[in-house]
């Protein structure tokens, strides 16, 4: 966000999952991104600052590998059941905010964790092109 063209605004959007899953927490995450700019549209058409202040999407993804293949966006029993899984949470000119991964076993290589980030970057492009089409 570009806290200049905010102003003396704030905005506090709550994205909190207080039981659920990987993928429940990280759909609350990419969603709440639109909620953001959804709220900084209404306060331009309301005249409350001048320009929509999103300087780039934020979404995320659950990623993990389960009996040997990497998988995206875990469903419950698939995390449940996950060798390795991991949250990643980026912006949507692809830089990484937050990585969260775990061993749910034996600890794993470099190169699935590569795999797991490469799956996670082609989810969070496909996610952010869906934020975008819902707000035009």
């Amino acid at each position: 966000v570009d806290m200049q063209a905010m102003g003396p605004l704030t905005a506090l959007i709550d994205c909190d999952v207080l039981q659920a899953d990987g993928g429940t927490r990280t759909a609350s995450i990419t969603g709440a991104w639109i909620a953001l700019a959804d709220a900084f549209d209404a306060w331009v058409a309301e005249g409350r600052i001048a320009v929509n202040p999103i300087a780039t999407n934020v979404a995320a993804i659950s990623v993990g590998v389960v009996g040997g293949e990497a998988l995206l966006d875990l469903e419950y029993t698939e995390d449940a059941s996950a060798d390795v899984d991991a949250n990643v949470v980026m912006t949507g000119d692809g830089r990484i905010i937050e990585v969260q991964g775990t061993a749910e076993g034996e600890p794993f290589d470099r190169d699935t964790l590569d795999t797991m980030l490469d799956y996670a970057t082609a989810g969070i492009v496909d996610l952010v092109e869906m934020q975008n089409s819902s707000r035009s």
